[in-house]
C-alpha cells in the first residue's frame, strides 16, 4: 500500500535561477499523479529534491511522517528505501544482463540468499513482461524493453512510492501506450503511490488519478485529473491543445509583446479537447483509489467539453459505468465463492 506525500512551500534554486518555489501539493496515498510541464520546468529537479539527492531552500516534503529535507543522511537513507525510481533511459548498467542489474538493489541493500533474490528478480521481470530475457545485455534490447528492466529494478524492493521520469522518453507511440498500461496494472496489483513526470500530453489524459503542471516557476495549479482537463487556465489549454498561442513559448515563456499582439489578433489557444475515459487496467478489474468518470465534474458544477467520456468504441462512460461496476463487482463475488 502506497503512503501519502505531503509537499509545502518548497523552493528550488542554482545560485540566482529560481527553478521553483513554493510549491505545495498532497500526492495522494496508493493513487497515480502525473506532472506536467514544457521542458526545463525543472520536473526532474523536483523529483530528485523529493528523494533528498537535491536540498531545497526551504520548504517541507513529508513522507511516511518524515521531512526529508530535514532529516539526517541514516535516516534519509531509510525512507529512501520506499521509493523505487525508473529513470529516463533506463539507467541500467551495460556491462551487466538484465537478471544483474535488477537484482543489484537486492544485494546492495538487503541480506537476502541467492535463491530469494532470483524468485524476486524471476517475479518481477515476469510482472513486467521480461520472462525469459534475463540473459539478455541492455545493448541487445528495444529501448522499450530496457524500459520495462528499469520498471522491474525499480519493483525488486516492494516499494511504496513509484516516481517515473519521462517513462516514455525515446519510445514510440505505441510502447508508451503499453508501458502506460503496464504503470496503470502494476498500481491494481500493489497499490503504490506513483508519480510520472512527463511532457506526453497523452499520458497526461488518461493514465493518472490526479495532474499538476509546473510553468513560470511556480506550480500552475494541482488536484483531480477531470480539474485540470477541464480547466479555463491559459497554459493548460495551449499545452493540451499543443498550440502556438499562448503563454508557452520557445524559451518557456514568452514576454508581455507577444502575449499582446496576439490578444491584438483575437488569438487563443482554442477550445479544451475532450475528457478521454480514464485508461482501465488489462483485465478489466477497478483499481481502489479509481474515481467515477465525471465525478469532480458534478460535485463541482462543471459541465466537461462536449464529447468527453466517449471512447474509441463509441461506448459513453458516464453511462456505462454504473453497469460496470456492478459487474465487476459481482464477478468478484463469484470469484470469492469458488475460493472456499
Amino acid at each position: 500500500m502506497g503512503v501519502e506525500i505531503r509537499v509545502e512551500g518548497l523552493t528550488k534554486s542554482f545560485g540566482r535561477q529560481v527553478i521553483w518555489e513554493d510549491v505545495t501539493l498532497t500526492l495522494p496515498a496508493g493513487e497515480i499523479s502525473v506532472l506536467l510541464g514544457p521542458s526545463g520546468t525543472g520536473k526532474s529537479v523536483f523529483l530528485k529534491t523529493m528523494v533528498g539527492l537535491l536540498k531545497p531552500d526551504r520548504g517541507h516534503c513529508w513522507i511516511d511522517g518524515k521531512d526529508m529535507p530535514n532529516l539526517r543522511e541514516r535516516d534519509m537513507y531509510e525512507v529512501r528505501k520506499l521509493f523505487g525510481v525508473l529513470f529516463q533511459d533506463g539507467a541500467l548498467f551495460g556491462s551487466m544482463n538484465l537478471y544483474d542489474n535488477i537484482a543489484f538493489p537486492l544485494r546492495e541493500h538487503t541480506r537476502k540468499s541467492e535463491s530469494e533474490v532470483r524468485r524476486i528478480v524471476l517475479e518481477k521481470m515476469e510482472m513486467v513482461g521480461l520472462g525469459g530475457a534475463q540473459n539478455k545485455f541492455p545493448g541487445e534490447i528495444s529501448g522499450g524493453m530496457r524500459k520495462r528492466a528499469g520498471l522491474a529494478r525499480a519493483l525488486v524492493l516492494d516499494p511504496q512510492i513509484i516516481l517515473c521520469d519521462e517513462p516514455d522518453s525515446g519510445l514510440d507511440p505505441v510502447r508508451t501506450v503499453l508501458l502506460n498500461q503496464l504503470i496503470v496494472d502494476l498500481n491494481a496489483e500493489i497499490e503504490a503511490t506513483i508519480l510520472i513526470v512527463t511532457h506526453d500530453i497523452n499520458t497526461a489524459r488518461t493514465v493518472p488519478d490526479n495532474i499538476g503542471m509546473l510553468f513560470r516557476r511556480e506550480l500552475v495549479m494541482f488536484g483531480p485529473r477531470e480539474m485540470l482537463l477541464s480547466s479555463e487556465e491559459p497554459v493548460v489549454r495551449q499545452f493540451l491543445n499543443a498550440r502556438k498561442v499562448g503563454p508557452i513559448g520557445m524559451s518557456e515563456e514568452k514576454d508581455l509583446s507577444e502575449l499582446e499582439a496576439e490578444a491584438r489578433l483575437g488569438r487563443d489557444p482554442g477550445p479544451l479537447p475532450p475528457i478521454p475515459p480514464q485508461l482501465m487496467t488489462s483485465d478489466g478489474r477497478l483499481r481502489r483509489t479509481q474515481h467515477a468518470p465525471g465525478e469532480w465534474l458534478r460535485t463541482h458544477g462543471v459541465t466537461p467539453p462536449e464529447g468527453s467520456f466517449i471512447d474509441e468504441m463509441g461506448r459513453d462512460w458516464l453511462q456505462e459505468w454504473p453497469k460496470y461496476v456492478a459487474e465487476m463487482s459481482a464477478g468478484a463475488g463469484r470469484h470469492s465463492e469458488g475460493a472456499h
